[in-house]
Protein backbone atom coordinates (compact mmCIF):
# COMPACT_ATOMS: atom_id res chain seq x y z
CA UNK A 1 0.00 0.00 0.00
CA UNK A 2 1.24 3.46 -0.83
CA UNK A 3 1.98 5.80 2.03
CA UNK A 4 1.26 9.45 1.32
CA UNK A 5 2.94 12.65 2.46
CA UNK A 6 0.50 15.41 3.34
CA UNK A 7 2.09 18.43 5.07
CA UNK A 8 -0.28 20.23 7.40
CA UNK A 9 -1.18 23.81 6.53
CA UNK A 10 -1.36 24.48 10.28
CA UNK A 11 2.45 24.46 10.23
CA UNK A 12 2.53 27.34 7.73
CA UNK A 13 3.50 30.91 8.52
CA UNK A 14 0.12 32.57 8.04
CA UNK A 15 1.81 35.90 7.41
CA UNK A 16 3.42 34.25 4.38
CA UNK A 17 0.81 31.65 3.47
CA UNK A 18 1.27 31.94 -0.30
CA UNK A 19 5.04 31.52 0.04
CA UNK A 20 4.64 28.40 2.18
CA UNK A 21 2.08 26.88 -0.18
CA UNK A 22 4.36 27.49 -3.15
CA UNK A 23 7.23 25.89 -1.23
CA UNK A 24 5.15 22.71 -0.71
CA UNK A 25 4.16 22.80 -4.40
CA UNK A 26 7.87 22.31 -5.19
CA UNK A 27 8.25 19.21 -3.02
CA UNK A 28 7.36 15.56 -3.45
CA UNK A 29 4.45 15.89 -1.01
CA UNK A 30 1.25 14.30 -2.33
CA UNK A 31 -1.40 16.54 -0.76
CA UNK A 32 -1.94 19.57 1.42
CA UNK A 33 -3.54 18.53 4.72
CA UNK A 34 -5.92 21.21 5.99
CA UNK A 35 -7.16 20.76 9.57
CA UNK A 36 -10.53 22.38 10.24
CA UNK A 37 -11.31 22.69 13.96
CA UNK A 38 -14.49 24.11 15.48
CA UNK A 39 -13.61 24.50 19.17
CA UNK A 40 -16.30 21.95 20.03
CA UNK A 41 -15.27 18.54 18.65
CA UNK A 42 -11.71 19.54 19.53
CA UNK A 43 -10.69 22.38 21.86
CA UNK A 44 -8.92 24.48 19.21
CA UNK A 45 -10.35 26.62 16.41
CA UNK A 46 -8.57 26.87 13.06
CA UNK A 47 -10.20 28.35 9.97
CA UNK A 48 -13.08 27.99 7.56
CA UNK A 49 -13.92 27.80 3.87
CA UNK A 50 -12.52 31.25 3.02
CA UNK A 51 -8.98 30.23 3.98
CA UNK A 52 -9.39 26.91 2.14
CA UNK A 53 -10.40 28.91 -0.94
CA UNK A 54 -7.27 31.06 -0.59
CA UNK A 55 -5.06 27.98 -0.22
CA UNK A 56 -6.68 26.42 -3.31
CA UNK A 57 -5.77 29.47 -5.42
CA UNK A 58 -2.08 28.74 -4.92
CA UNK A 59 -1.94 24.97 -4.34
CA UNK A 60 -0.92 22.69 -7.20
CA UNK A 61 -1.60 19.56 -5.17
CA UNK A 62 -4.93 18.25 -3.89
CA UNK A 63 -6.38 19.66 -0.69
CA UNK A 64 -7.22 17.08 1.97
CA UNK A 65 -9.68 18.87 4.27
CA UNK A 66 -9.89 17.14 7.66
CA UNK A 67 -13.10 18.19 9.41
CA UNK A 68 -12.50 17.93 13.15
CA UNK A 69 -15.93 19.40 13.79
CA UNK A 70 -19.26 18.43 15.29
CA UNK A 71 -21.91 17.57 12.72
CA UNK A 72 -19.53 17.71 9.73
CA UNK A 73 -22.39 17.07 7.30
CA UNK A 74 -23.31 20.77 7.70
CA UNK A 75 -20.02 21.83 6.07
CA UNK A 76 -19.25 19.30 3.36
CA UNK A 77 -20.62 21.29 0.41
CA UNK A 78 -19.07 24.54 1.70
CA UNK A 79 -15.59 23.05 1.88
CA UNK A 80 -15.96 21.25 -1.44
CA UNK A 81 -17.03 24.55 -3.04
CA UNK A 82 -13.99 26.20 -1.42
CA UNK A 83 -11.66 23.71 -3.12
CA UNK A 84 -11.45 20.54 -1.01
CA UNK A 85 -10.47 17.59 -3.18
CA UNK A 86 -10.63 15.11 -0.30
CA UNK A 87 -12.89 15.47 2.73
CA UNK A 88 -12.26 13.53 5.94
CA UNK A 89 -14.77 13.25 8.76
CA UNK A 90 -14.35 11.66 12.17
CA UNK A 91 -16.15 8.44 12.95
CA UNK A 92 -16.81 9.88 16.41
CA UNK A 93 -18.51 13.02 15.02
CA UNK A 94 -20.98 11.32 12.67
CA UNK A 95 -24.31 10.01 13.86
CA UNK A 96 -24.98 8.62 10.37
CA UNK A 97 -21.52 7.93 8.97
CA UNK A 98 -22.76 6.01 5.92
CA UNK A 99 -24.98 8.94 4.91
CA UNK A 100 -22.15 11.41 5.50
CA UNK A 101 -19.73 9.40 3.35
CA UNK A 102 -22.30 9.25 0.55
CA UNK A 103 -22.79 13.02 0.88
CA UNK A 104 -19.04 13.57 0.42
CA UNK A 105 -18.92 11.29 -2.62
CA UNK A 106 -21.94 13.04 -4.15
CA UNK A 107 -19.90 16.28 -4.24
CA UNK A 108 -17.18 14.54 -6.26
CA UNK A 109 -14.60 14.66 -3.45
CA UNK A 110 -12.74 11.61 -2.18
CA UNK A 111 -14.20 10.47 1.15
CA UNK A 112 -12.06 9.69 4.18
CA UNK A 113 -12.71 8.65 7.74
CA UNK A 114 -10.51 9.52 10.71
CA UNK A 115 -10.38 7.54 13.93
CA UNK A 116 -9.34 8.98 17.27
CA UNK A 117 -6.51 7.09 18.99
CA UNK A 118 -8.73 4.95 21.19
CA UNK A 119 -11.45 4.11 18.67
CA UNK A 120 -11.16 0.50 17.49
CA UNK A 121 -10.56 0.01 13.75
CA UNK A 122 -13.10 -2.82 13.55
CA UNK A 123 -15.83 -0.15 13.76
CA UNK A 124 -14.98 0.71 10.14
CA UNK A 125 -15.81 -2.75 8.85
CA UNK A 126 -19.34 -1.85 7.73
CA UNK A 127 -18.31 1.44 6.09
CA UNK A 128 -15.04 0.35 4.48
CA UNK A 129 -16.52 0.04 0.98
CA UNK A 130 -17.20 3.81 0.97
CA UNK A 131 -13.74 4.82 2.24
CA UNK A 132 -11.26 6.20 -0.28
CA UNK A 133 -8.74 6.56 2.57
CA UNK A 134 -8.49 6.34 6.35
CA UNK A 135 -6.64 8.49 8.86
CA UNK A 136 -5.59 6.82 12.10
CA UNK A 137 -4.88 9.58 14.58
CA UNK A 138 -1.66 8.87 16.48
CA UNK A 139 -2.33 11.77 18.88
CA UNK A 140 -5.54 13.19 20.26
CA UNK A 141 -6.97 15.63 17.71
CA UNK A 142 -6.79 19.36 18.28
CA UNK A 143 -3.19 20.15 19.23
CA UNK A 144 0.22 19.69 17.65
CA UNK A 145 3.36 18.59 19.47
CA UNK A 146 1.81 15.70 21.38
CA UNK A 147 3.49 12.44 22.29
CA UNK A 148 2.91 9.63 19.77
CA UNK A 149 0.42 7.02 21.04
CA UNK A 150 2.16 3.69 20.52
CA UNK A 151 -1.09 1.69 20.26
CA UNK A 152 -1.54 3.28 16.81
CA UNK A 153 1.06 0.88 15.40
CA UNK A 154 -1.08 -2.09 16.38
CA UNK A 155 -4.14 -0.40 14.89
CA UNK A 156 -2.30 0.07 11.60
CA UNK A 157 -1.63 -3.66 11.46
CA UNK A 158 -5.27 -4.50 12.27
CA UNK A 159 -6.54 -2.03 9.67
CA UNK A 160 -4.16 -3.38 7.04
CA UNK A 161 -5.47 -6.89 7.64
CA UNK A 162 -9.08 -5.71 7.38
CA UNK A 163 -8.39 -3.76 4.18
CA UNK A 164 -6.54 -6.70 2.61
CA UNK A 165 -9.63 -8.83 3.08
CA UNK A 166 -12.40 -6.30 2.41
CA UNK A 167 -11.01 -3.56 0.13
CA UNK A 168 -7.45 -3.96 -1.15
CA UNK A 169 -7.53 -0.69 -3.17
CA UNK A 170 -7.99 1.51 -0.07
CA UNK A 171 -4.98 3.49 1.17
CA UNK A 172 -4.24 4.25 4.79
CA UNK A 173 -1.97 6.57 6.71
CA UNK A 174 -1.33 7.78 10.24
Amino acid sequence: MKHLIAPSVLSADFGNLQRDIEMINGTEADWFHVDIMDGMFVPNISFGPDIVSTIKKHAKKPLDVHLMVEKPERYIEKFRDAGADHITVHYEACTHLHRTMEQIKKTGALAGVALNPHTPVNLLEDILELCDFIILMSVNPGFGGQKFIFQTLLKIKALEEMITIKKPACSYRN
